[in-house]
């Protein structure tokens, strides 16, 4: 496997992640919200608390690469 192919590959994937994380932008929006309410004050972020949302986001992220498999292979 040659340096640079690697490195084109890479830069595809980088390219490319801003466009999969805009489709699941609602996904995101629920999650980062679910921890900002979660930590406020001095309360500090715990394993669990947002797993639903985590979950969707995460299906989300899956849902989106899925078609673009021949070129991501990072997630």
């Amino acid at each position: 496997m040659s340096g640079s192919n690697v490195w084109s590959r890479s830069r595809e994937r980088l390219r490319l992640f801003p466009e999969l994380l805009a489709q699941c932008a609602d996904e995101a929006a629920v999650y980062g919200k679910c921890v900002a309410a979660t930590t406020a004050g001095k309360q500090e972020l715990r394993k669990d608390l947002c797993a639903k949302e985590f979950e969707a986001l995460k299906t989300c992220f899956t849902n989106a690469v899925s078609p673009n498999l021949q070129i991501c292979t990072w997630f």
